[in-house]
């Protein structure tokens, strides 16, 4: 019998995978994931993408108060169809920059495994340990994905829209308990299907929101399709025209497979502390670390170097003079402005102060130098390091090797928790006491024996 492919292997690790064979902090992680994406999901509320991209769910679905389709739209309490939510949703989820990511893969895993997942569950009556169980898969597969397509993927594509396509597909094929060879063909359909450019920042332009509302549907959609006996590419990922072939020169398929069932990726994920894009929160970081060292006041300031690694350079740098709240979060200096005026680049800092004539000051005084050290430890670890330079003439260096909401310096479930509810309360997306009752539900979600709406 011939070897088995990567593709094939993590197929049928995605197919057999049962909720025992998870450590229970992998578990425990993924219910701290599953609340830190609710946040976010409802954040996205009143956001002009998200809401474009839910009118027209809302559209070409056909439901209504009296015809009710079986998955909730999160942010106006509508019902719709699996694909339609999860598309609805994954866009929520992915406007306030405040969702998970993962280091090693560049990838921001829950904006599209739980959209799908929810969705899916939903329609199925699943179980909250089944959607936990489908989710923990769709994390595997879309982190090692991710991890597989390497850093030349990254320079030129949203490895989240990419990447995504399959993390989704395999979340929903595990809820539709499909078997390997249809969870391969799950997998050839979506991988066909992956897009997503990044082009758009040097605009300021929604694609971002599309990106993950496309990979989540597209993703439940291929699963659906394999189900129903329609085939995909069984090399899809490392085959002679595949996803690696066409959007990689440094992808290694050993990554596909690496430990897997023993190394649990989903565990190394990182919650966003700050409202803004991941590549500007060591740099944060490191430059609070230095004012908060040094009592310093953003008026000493004369200009700050961030010391990075090539990733930021090719996503921030081509944002130069921000025109949009979203775009300034891909912002290094209105990022480390925000920080210096208000010790916090949150969604009320970004949208009441991105703008302000100070924050365009200082904006303007911070660079990004590529930096061999931080270069070289990336995409594994993220490094802060910032010089800043007073205008008394005095140079102060700041580190910090883990940014907050890094594995080794995670957030509470209380923070979590906080997070949330700071997230609702910004967006009107939820009042406080409903929000409360939703994250009691979330936190016990293993004991839910159906899924059912949150929000009524």
């Amino acid at each position: 019998m011939p070897t088995p492919h990567p593709s094939q292997v993590l197929a049928t690790f995605a197919s057999q995978l049962q909720l025992g064979d998870v450590p229970l902090e992998v578990i425990l992680r993924a219910e701290d994931l599953l609340v830190d994406w609710f946040g976010s999901a409802i954040a996205g509320k009143g956001a002009r993408p998200v809401e474009a991209i839910t009118q027209f769910a809302q559209q070409m679905g056909g439901f209504n108060k009296t015809h009710r389709g079986p998955a909730q739209i999160l942010i106006n309490r509508s019902s719709s169809s699996p694909f339609l939510a999860a598309m609805a949703n994954a866009a929520a989820s992915h406007v306030a920059e405040q969702d998970d990511v993962h280091n090693g893969s560049v990838f921001h895993p829950a904006t599209v495994v739980f959209p799908a997942a929810l969705a899916s569950a939903q329609a199925l009556g699943a179980s909250g340990e089944e959607l936990l169980t489908a989710a923990i898969a769709g994390y595997e597969v879309g982190i090692r994905v991710g991890e597989f397509l390497g850093r030349s993927h990254y320079k030129t594509f949203h490895t989240t829209g990419t990447a995504g396509t399959l993390a989704a597909a395999a979340t929903v094929g595990r809820l539709l308990k499909l078997n390997p060879q249809q969870m391969l063909h799950a997998f050839g359909s979506a991988g066909t299907q992956s897009a997503g450019l990044w082009e758009f920042l040097r605009d300021g332009a929604d694609s971002k929101q599309l990106h993950t509302a496309h990979a989540a549907s597209t993703g439940l959609m291929s699963a659906y399709l394999a189900r129903s006996g329609f085939t995909g590419a069984q090399q899809i990922l490392e085959g002679k025209q595949g996803l690696a072939a066409g959007m990689s020169t440094d992808a290694d398929p050993h990554k596909l497979t690496d430990r897997l069932g023993s190394r649990w990726a989903l565990a190394e994920t990182s919650f966003k502390y700050h409202a803004s894009c991941r590549h500007t929160h060591p740099a944060a970081d490191a430059l609070l670390q230095v004012m908060l060292t040094h009592h310093l006041q953003a008026n000493e300031i004369a200009k700050v170097e961030t010391l990075v690694h090539q990733g930021a350079i090719d996503v921030l740098g081509p944002v130069i003079n921000p025109s949009t709240v979203h775009q300034s979060k891909f912002s290094m200096g209105t990022v480390l402005a925000l920080i210096a005026h208000y010790q916090f680049a949150g969604l009320p800092e970004f949208a009441e102060h991105f703008s302000d004539q100070q924050i365009s000051d200082f904006r303007d005084r911070v660079t990004m130098i590529l930096d061999p050290e931080v270069d070289n430890a990336y995409p594994q670890r993220w490094i802060g390091k910032v010089k800043v330079y007073l205008k008394n003439g005095t140079i102060l260096e700041g580190r910090v090797d883990e940014p907050k909401g890094d594995p080794g310096n995670t957030l509470s479930r209380a923070e979590i928790s906080d997070k949330a509810l700071r997230l609702a309360a910004f967006s009107g997306g939820a009042l406080p006491n409903e929000m409360h009752q939703t994250l009691e539900l979330l936190w016990n979600i293993r004991k839910q024996s159906k899924i059912g709406f949150f929000l009524t």
